[in-house]
């Protein structure tokens, strides 16, 4: 999703919490494209009517927005990228606990809680590989994209493609941008969001249909959802229940079709160790910056 260089006041929806203080429900990657992220807004009112407790929706804030107030506690949990978990997670005071994580329809998750970074380019250009874009404009989303920075770069590693390989590293904000940027030439390849390209191009949405994927990096931990460590646990837990389970409901089972989910699974923190691997790899090498 988006993610600002200075980020805007949060947009909340859902309905008037009746009593105490409602659960703040904070999105920074996603298992759906910025089009469908009504469908978080829809989650917030399903798990608000299911747990009996008020949860907010807040969206449009930058990574590292949300890393931060997971920290000081004033978002309760989040749907956000592997990446800033491992971040999270790995303080000597850990911030941020797993509460489940999505498991997609589509054959190529195998049923894990897994995803992928496709390389894309534009429908129309000759690229075939990585290689072929050597001295050519490459977009990212965000430096703490798992997807779009992280698994790229350790792939960048894994070829020794780091001695400035790319002409020119453009920053895009979000996935969705970097795919219209690279559909409108402004670009010329991008390393996206598995999810994010799989959704659009299931509904035909944003400019998805105007590129191809020509490599893919991965599989990798997929975007969480992940508990502040100063949520209750009763509270964490109550919220847990109603995911795991709402493939059973029909009312839940109808809105994780809608999202291309076959369901919520509880995951194990040593399925984020691939990131980490990643992460520790490109650091040893001292290759941390994209060129």
């Amino acid at each position: 999703m988006r993610s600002p260089a200075a980020a805007p006041a949060p947009a909340v929806t859902g309905p008037t919490a009746s009593a105490g203080k409602p659960v703040r429900l904070a999105m920074s990657a996603a298992f759906v494209s910025e089009s469908g992220v009504g469908i978080y807004a829809q989650l917030a009112s399903y798990l608000t009517r299911k747990t009996g407790i008020q949860t907010e929706f807040v969206s449009g804030l930058a990574y590292g927005t949300i890393n931060s107030m997971l920290e000081e506690g004033t978002v309760h949990c989040g749907f956000i990228c592997g990446l800033p978990y491992v971040l999270l997670h790995d303080n000597p005071q850990p911030a941020a606990q797993l509460i489940a994580a999505p498991i997609m329809k589509a054959a190529r998750y195998q049923g894990q809680p897994k995803y992928f970074s496709d390389l894309i380019v534009r429908k129309d250009s000759p690229f075939q590989s990585l290689h072929d874009l050597k001295g050519r404009t490459y977009v990212y989303n965000d430096e703490l994209s798992n997807s779009g920075y992280n698994l790229p770069r350790y792939r960048m590693l894994q070829l020794g493609l780091t001695k400035g390989f790319f002409g020119k590293v453009l920053r895009s904000g979000s996935h969705e941008e970097s795919i219209r940027m690279v559909a409108a030439g402004e670009a010329d390849a991008s390393f996206v969001d598995s999810l994010v390209l799989d959704y659009d191009r299931e509904k035909g949405l944003g400019h998805a249909q105007e590129v191809r994927v020509i490599e893919s990096a991965g599989p990798a931990g997929i975007c969480p959802l992940v508990a502040s460590s100063k949520m209750p646990a009763e509270l964490r837990d109550k919220l847990q229940h109603v995911l795991v389970t709402m493939h059973e409901d029909p009312e839940g089972r109808k809105l994780l079709d809608e999202a291309l989910l076959d369901r919520f699974s509880l995951v194990e923190d040593s399925n984020y160790d691939d990131i980490r691997s990643m992460k520790e790899a490109a650091e040893k090498a001292g290759f941390t910056v994209i060129r």
